[in-house]
């Protein structure tokens, strides 16, 4: 079938231009042009196989049965129409196929007008009936009719007769409705200004404790005066009603604030009894409220401070003698051997009952925690009532703690003899003295105890070690010691000292500055190291003088590196530290002049040196005795056979130095004076005025041949600066050169000839000396 259409298609549009005549064409074209996809189209269908479907045998015999005209229903699978509804419908059978659509196509005009005849008759006889439902329904609403106007008269009678009674009656409910208006008012009056008899009682008997309802009916009554101070405001001025009302309420809230101080009064002789405390919100309330009645409240509160006052003594005294529960913690007094421990404990004690009593008084006048730190400054506001009664409450709870404190802390200081643990205990006093004062403040009777305290333990302390000071100075002298380092009396009195420092440094808060810190230690270092220093100086002139051989110069020097070397790792002894240092400066400085002038004299050079600074210039230097030529040939050889020896890279007397830094500092410092003397040797050699004969010859026959910078290199000195040493001491030969030319003219070119002799011999001398180095 496809196919054929396909064909007949092609062929269609192969001769697009001629008809065709052929009906099943035209009709194959119709049916195959006609579309069944539209709704419309389907319902047709589905109507039409409705209306001629075919139900199928109920026996197998039946299944040959043909359908007749008469049929009303056909098989729907016969009309082609696709079988959308199988499952709902009778199987159809056909004994020949395609019976059933001829029949359709036949009978279909017929068919439809029978049902629409059918249907038409079924229309009219529902619509029969309808009407006739019409007319009964007409006829009850007639008859509803007639009875509502019925009704309507009756009613028009009776409003008639019962108008009068109507505005009586609205007369009567507006008078009752004023009379209600009027009740209302004076109600609310009453119960807004006026507290009823459970109220009253509340208030005034003492058998309603204070509690929640108690401060209820305060705040009402509170509230009842302001209320009616704002009536008596008016422009009437204030009522009988209003006076009374305020002489009552007044009345009301002094019973009121009695019964409040009487209650906290009691709850404090109750509470104050017991070491730790919880404040309830009833008690805060009612000091809060009892703020308003500042007598009242300074009352209770001298309650609560003396039961307090007697209850911490207890407790001290307890905690001194006794311990806690049980024996645990063991009494403070068990430990009074260990000082430190003693004094912490007691003093630790304190400080955790201070913030107890802290956390008791913020939680009692409900003060919000400020999130300070231990030990940081409080900040005490004297606008802020709360704060002034927590501090004078806190330093009248501890107060009679101060009497049994000090005495056990100032027997404990008194009694040591260790400086180091008088001051151990000094600081922990200095750190707790500064704790309170910045917990309660600086007018606190414990914060004026703890100062007095720690004013005896640093006088005990600065006692202990001056007289270690004196000490020191008086120790005996070992005459047959010939070494050269810090004897131990210094060196126990500097680790002394160390410790000091240490324990100094780790009592800071963060919160100073270096002046500060410096500040406060300044006294105890001149205690301390200025005796070191006096005898690291003034002993060693007797020692000197009783053994000559024994170094005073490099033995100062050691005492007082060592004491620089203790000074040096804490930054609040830069003070000290720079005075120590310009003495170290005097010492090395005097150390380089003593240095200078031994190897002056061990190279052989002191006495020429000295000459030609100090010689006088009316008269030649070839002429004075020690300057002669042979003298000076002589110590120029000497001066080359030191230069030789080991002398030049180190002293074996600075190899006693602690510090090499000093060792070497010293050397170099001699050396780069030598070098200068040389050169000022070679420049009073070379002037024409001391008549020396050939005196670069008499400069070069010995190392380092006039050369400074040569000199320099050998001593191992500094390169640029010998440059410009050389280079000075030059042009000083050129002048000298120039002017032995203007006054020798005939001798000219035997000089010239001798200067080349000389500068070849100059040159396989430095030749030599490239080879020996």
């Amino acid at each position: 079938m496809k196919a054929s259409t396909s064909s007949l298609s092609a062929d269609r549009r192969a001769s697009p231009g001629l008809p065709t005549r052929n009906p099943v064409s035209v009709r194959l074209y119709k049916v195959l042009g006609s579309n069944f996809e539209d709704d419309a189209t389907k319902e047709a269908l589905e109507t039409l196989s409705e209306l001629y479907i075919t139900p199928r045998p109920s026996k197998v015999t039946e299944r040959t049965h043909i359908p007749t005209n008469d049929d009303a229903e056909y098989d729907e699978r016969a009309s082609g129409a696709p079988d959308t509804h199988t499952h709902n419908r009778p199987e159809l059978i056909e004994s020949i196929p395609g019976e059933s659509a001829a029949r359709a196509r036949r009978n279909l005009r017929r068919d439809m007008e029978s049902r629409l005849t059918e249907g038409s008759r079924q229309f009219l006889q529902a619509f029969a009936e309808v009407d006739q439902k019409l007319d009964d329904l007409q006829r009850h609403v007639q008859a509803m009719r007639l009875s509502c106007d019925d009704a309507e008269k009756q009613l028009q009678l009776t409003t008639e007769s019962s108008k009068t009674l109507l505005e009586r009656a609205g007369n009567l409910r507006e008078e009752r409705q004023e009379v209600e208006n009027k009740k209302s008012i004076v109600t609310e009056f009453l119960a807004r200004f006026t507290l009823n008899d459970e109220e009253a009682e509340v208030i005034t008997s003492r058998d309603h404790p204070v509690g929640q309802r108690f401060f209820e009916v305060m705040d009402k009554t509170e509230r009842i005066r302001d209320d009616c101070r704002i009536l008596m405001s008016g422009e009437d001025g204030p009522t009988r009603a209003g006076l009374d009302i305020m002489a009552a309420t007044s009345s009301y809230l002094e019973q009121g604030y009695d019964k409040i101080s009487r209650w906290c009064s009691h709850e404090f002789r109750q509470m104050g009894r017991e070491l730790h405390l919880e404040i309830t919100g009833t008690m805060r309330e009612a000091v809060k409220r009892l703020r308003a009645r500042p007598e009242l409240l300074t009352e209770a509160l001298t309650f609560l401070s003396e039961t307090r006052q007697a209850t911490l003594l207890s407790a001290f005294l307890t905690a001194l003698t006794r311990g806690g529960p049980s024996g645990l913690p063991r009494p403070i007094e068990l430990h009074a051997h260990d000082p430190m421990r003693y004094v912490g404990d007691m003093l630790a004690w304190v400080h955790q009952a201070m913030a107890a009593e802290r956390e008791l008084l913020e939680a009692l006048f409900g003060i919000a925690n400020d999130g300070r730190m231990v030990g940081s400054v409080r900040t005490f506001d004297p606008q802020n009532e709360e704060e002034e009664w927590t501090r004078e409450l806190m330093d009248l709870c501890v107060g009679k703690l101060c009497v049994p404190l000090k005495v056990r802390v100032q027997q404990t200081v008194r009694s040591q003899e260790s400086c180091i643990v008088s001051y151990k205990i000094a600081n922990l006093l200095q750190f707790y003295m500064l704790t309170m004062r910045r917990t309660i403040g600086e007018e606190a009777l414990l914060s004026r105890t703890l100062l007095e305290i720690t004013d005896v333990a640093y006088s005990v302390f600065y006692e202990s070690i001056s007289a270690q000071g004196r000490a020191l100075l008086r120790a005996p002298l070992d005459i047959n010691d010939t070494s050269l380092t810090p004897p131990i009396a210094i060196l126990d009195h500097m680790q002394i000292l160390r410790e000091i420092m240490g324990v100094y440094q780790s009592s800071f808060l963060g919160e100073e500055d270096e002046t500060e810190q410096a500040a406060g230690f300044q006294k105890i270092l001149d205690i301390m190291v200025d005796p070191a220093i006096d005898i690291s100086i003034s002993v060693n002139e007797e020692k000197r003088r009783l053994r000559p051989r024994w170094d005073q110069p490099v033995y100062a020097l050691n005492c007082l590196s060592y004491l620089e070397s203790v000074l040096e790792p804490f930054s609040f002894t830069h003070e000290k530290r720079a005075a120590l240092a310009k003495i170290i400066e005097e010492r090395v400085a005097a150390l380089v002049e003593e240095h200078y002038t031994n190897i002056m004299i061990d190279a052989g050079l002191h006495q020429v040196a000295e000459t030609c600074a100090t010689h006088s210039k009316d008269e030649p230097l070839s002429r004075l005795p020690t300057t002669q030529p042979n003298e000076l040939q002589l110590a120029l050889r000497n001066f080359s056979l030191w230069l030789s020896s080991l002398d030049v890279v180190q002293s074996a007397r600075l190899s006693h130095l602690a510090v090499q830094r000093l060792h070497a500092r010293v050397h170099q410092a001699a050396l780069e004076r030598m070098a200068r003397a040389y050169a000022a040797v070679c420049v009073e050699v070379r002037r024409p005025e001391n008549r020396y004969e050939a005196a670069a010859t008499l400069l070069g026959s010995e190392r380092p041949f006039g050369q400074v910078y040569l000199l320099r290199q050998i001593l191992g000195l500094d390169a640029e600066m010998d440059e410009g040493d050389e280079e000075a001491v030059d042009d000083e030969d050129d002048e000298d050169g120039s002017e032995e030319d203007e006054e020798d003219d005939d001798d000219e070119q035997g000089d010239d000839e001798q200067h080349e002799d000389e500068d070849d011999h100059d040159d396989d001398d430095d030749d030599d000396e490239e080879e020996e180095d």
